[in-house]
């Protein structure tokens, strides 16, 4: 590894002696030494420009194309139109900058404006950010924002959000000193009213999912409700995709809508880079981290577009930010603005009903096997839990042969299956009658 130190050894020295050190064990010697490796690490030799290439072309001939994919989980398979990544791989987009620089950003502050503009129409909120990292940022960062506009730190969540939001949430919580405390479903796999009606006295607020985790759609008129009632603030983790055929937050007064726009143009990308959203009221729009972008005129009366609310951006107030977050997925989000503005409403709302009428054919069909039924009596999007006397990591063994991938099998056993407009009815037919096969 040392050959790819961009100085030699010589160098080394001479920067070593400036700062009155003999060695680079002298450098480090605050490290204790049984932390220390004290050997050469094992790695290759170096290889020339060549030899990587047919490496790494090698590794590339190792991975498989995929077979049938039924399982969602927070990462979703859904169609991609050809033009997003062609027009996504523009150099003034693939290669642009932070845009501190107004006067030389006008594009890229135009897409995050057209970004926030795409957010707000979905969740109907009035005011949206320029995206943060990923969904799970998202949550961690609302949760925050609960604590310091409620002055309480104590928040409350949803059992049945994604098990890693919940633990980036718990880390975030950890570090600033924030009670999480979670309000479990109820035999029908949604939010269990009393138990969060007990839990909100001296609570900042509650963080729900819509759909949830389990695939089940929530009452989130009642949930609402029960949360304004105490003077709490509500916040909504929604699946973009599903905003064209259920309410959205705003429709059900959420306070804020969080949530992750990997369904809307972003490939699966083996677990990211994704884009977080976050919208709010405008009201609550100063206590949102990251970046805005906000329209106005120049001199000459022209539309031009700036950052704005800059004084509680840490680059400038860090003292008193109330988030790290300084930069956002560009790239990204810019695949999932593209994505709703070529779907449209009327798209938006055919893809919405795609993925319930397939989802809803593969559960049917699924409960019609021996052994098999579905958990939970809810309505659901394009998930749901089936539970089999057949055990679920034998499913998707035997379903791999056929180059299938199942269900995601859940810690108490059961399986989390999921349909999108990328399954068709062939396609279900087929993964029904090779589980004949396994289970037989």
């Amino acid at each position: 590894m040392k050959s790819y130190v961009p100085n030699t050894a010589a160098e080394r020295v001479e920067m070593l002696k400036t700062i009155g050190l003999n060695s680079m064990d002298e450098l480090f010697g605050d490290i204790p030494n049984e932390l220390k490796l004290n050997r050469p690490l094992e790695l290759p030799a170096p290889m020339s420009e060549m030899e990587i290439r047919n490496l790494i072309a090698g590794y590339v001939l190792q991975n498989e194309d995929g077979g049938l994919l039924f399982r969602g989980a927070g990462v979703y398979h859904h169609y991609i139109p050809a033009l997003i990544p062609q027009l996504v791989s523009r150099s003034e987009f693939y290669t642009a900058y932070t845009p501190y620089q107004a006067e030389m950003s006008q594009g890229m502050l135009q897409s995050i404006f057209e970004w926030q503009s795409v957010i707000c129409n979905i969740t109907g909120m009035e005011a949206s950010n320029a995206s943060v990292y990923d969904g799970a940022t998202a949550a961690a960062e609302s949760l925050i924002m609960l604590a310091n506009i409620r002055r309480k730190h104590r928040v409350l969540y949803s059992a049945a959000l994604n098990p890693g939001v919940i633990a980036t949430m718990k880390t975030y919580a950890h570090c600033q000193g924030i009670e999480l405390v979670e309000i479990p479903v109820n035999a029908a796999g949604i939010t269990d009213m009393d138990m969060l009606r007990g839990a909100l006295p001296d609570s900042a607020g509650y963080i729900a999912a819509q759909p949830n985790y389990f695939g089940c759609i929530e009452n989130m008129d009642e949930i609402a409700e029960i949360v304004h009632e105490h003077k709490a603030l509500l916040v909504s983790y929604v699946n973009p995709i599903s905003l064209g055929v259920i309410k959205r937050p705003a429709d059900y007064g959420a306070d804020i809508a969080i949530g992750d726009t990997q369904p809307m143009g972003i490939p699966m990308n083996f677990g990211g880079p994704y884009a977080g959203f976050m919208a709010t009221t405008n009201k609550l729009i100063r206590n949102l981290p990251g970046r805005i972008a906000g329209e106005t005129t120049d001199a000459e009366g022209g539309r031009v577009f700036v950052l704005t609310l800059q004084a509680r951006e840490q680059h400038i107030r860090r003292d008193k930010a109330s988030s790290n977050i300084c930069s956002n997925e560009m790239l990204a989000a810019i695949m999932s603005t593209m994505y709703a503005c070529t779907m449209g409403p009327q798209g938006m709302k055919e893809i919405g009903e795609q993925n319930i009428a397939k989802a809803h054919y593969l559960a049917n069909e699924l409960c019609k096997l021996p052994g098999m039924h579905l958990r939970y009596n809810t309505p659901f999007f394009n998930e749901f839990v089936i539970d089999s006397e057949c055990p679920a990591e034998q499913i998707n063994d035997g379903l791999k042969e056929y180059g299938i991938v199942g269900g995601l099998v859940l810690p108490d056993g059961g399986m989390l299956w999921c349909a999108t407009e990328m399954n068709s009815k062939e396609d279900i037919d087929f993964v029904i009658e090779m589980l004949k096969e396994v289970i037989r």
